[in-house]
């Protein structure tokens, strides 16, 4: 191109989309956001990624029980319905195994386990309340005829309760349960020795209260007097010592393990640890290693909708109770159940119809207790008025265990 004397001009600078020149700051400018985007991009999958790790992470941790879910389709006849509302029974079981890292130090292991601990877990339809059921490891019950591990069978037979998850492990106390109480078992969690001391220290301790100091050797406990916090081993004692604390009785370590449940609950559902992150994912993670469960709870996903479920219940409505019992007529260190009370709080969990608990010291005459009163006799001899809420002994994850 040249000018209009014939002399040579210069070029035309290039022209950006609406035709004016782009100067280097607009290129520097676009240059700049180029490269921002694409960082952004690099940090967003990056997060995802890191994300799926730990879900990935978290749910491979869980073991899933295909065992007990096969047996227990052998007796679907036999087994209560499932409800048609959309309340879940969950039976939590505490195996009492030495076998595995960790379990060894607790004695011998002869390769069986029994049910240290067991407990029927009622979720209501509207998840408005949890009512937690302990059921006693010497109650006398009928057991069924159960699969052992060798394949062999067992035969029908009226024994102590936790001998059904020697006989045929989780299945065989599912099968027990629900003969027992008429209740449909939904979903069930087995956890060690082990797992309960990851899940204490993963909330970084549990408080308690001693009024006296103790000693136990047979539970590896010991502790001052007091108010204290229990991190894994020693709140793994707390709740299995027996002899060492208050009368020595199984009853009276039920009532000890509610507490303490209580206690964890109420920590679990604080901000502090379902709000943060670095809280939150060291508890996720004891939890996911800590269990073994069934085809349908084996997911960080089915997990996570069972804590939301539970956060969502006010804490005063998440109940701690056991059932009705006495000392077993032909052996006092055994147990068996108080009629019609037991069988009361049976139905109004098959019907997802609420039950109230109360502490044994604001207990009222005519009220349902766990245990017998001072008297020998069963508590609460008179049947419930149709009309009115059922009231048992018990606690909610309210009351500190301190108090």
């Amino acid at each position: 191109m040249t000018d209009r004397a014939g002399t040579p001009a210069e070029p035309d600078p290039p022209a950006t989309e609406e035709g004016a020149p782009d100067a280097p700051e607009e290129r520097r400018r676009r240059h700049w956001l180029r490269w921002t985007a694409l960082g952004v991009a690099v940090v967003v999958l990056a997060a995802a990624g890191v994300g799926w790790w730990f879900y990935r992470k978290l749910d491979d941790n869980i073991t899933t029980d295909t065992t007990a879910a096969a047996e227990l389709e052998k007796y679907e006849k036999e087994r209560p319905p499932a409800g048609t509302s959309a309340a879940r029974n969950i039976l939590l079981i505490g195996s009492d195994t030495r076998a595995g890292e960790g379990n060894r130090k607790y004695g011998k292991d002869q390769g069986t386990q029994r049910s240290d601990t067991t407990i029927l877990l009622h979720l209501s339809a509207g998840k408005s309340s949890a009512t937690a059921v302990s059921l006693p490891r010497d109650l006398m019950v009928t057991i069924p005829s159960c699969r052992k591990a060798d394949g062999s069978r067992t035969r029908e037979q009226f024994a102590q309760f936790n001998w059904a998850f020697e006989f045929g492990g989780t299945a065989c106390t599912i099968r027990t349960v629900e003969k027992l109480t008429g209740i449909r078992v939904d979903h069930h969690m087995v956890i060690d020795f082990r797992g309960f001391k990851k899940m204490v220290d993963a909330v970084d301790g549990v408080e308690v209260c001693l009024k006296e100091p103790v000693d136990d050797p047979d539970a590896k406990l010991k502790l001052p007097a007091g108010r204290q916090t229990l991190h894994g081993e020693q709140a793994l004692g707390f709740v299995r010592a027996r002899k060492s604390i208050g009368n020595g009785s199984d009853t009276e370590r039920m009532d000890r393990q509610q507490q303490f449940l209580g206690a964890l609950v109420n920590k679990v559902q604080s901000d502090g640890v379902l709000l943060n992150p670095t809280k939150l994912y060291p508890v996720l993670d004891a939890a996911t290693k800590a269990i073994t469960t069934d085809p349908g709870l084996d997911s960080l996903r089915d997990l996570y909708d069972l804590a939301r479920a539970m956060r969502a219940i006010p804490t005063e409505k998440v109940q701690f109770l056991t059932v009705p019992r006495r000392s077993y007529r032909y052996d006092a260190n055994r147990d068996e159940l108080v009629q019609p009370a037991a069988d009361e709080l049976f139905r109004y969990l098959r019907e997802d119809r609420p039950v109230l608990v109360t502490p044994e010291s604001e207990k009222k005459d005519g009220e349902r207790g766990g245990s017998t009163g001072g008297d020998g006799k069963p508590d609460g001899p008179e049947a419930t008025p149709p009309s009115a809420t059922p009231t048992f002994t018990g606690r909610n994850a309210a009351e500190g265990v301190c108090e």
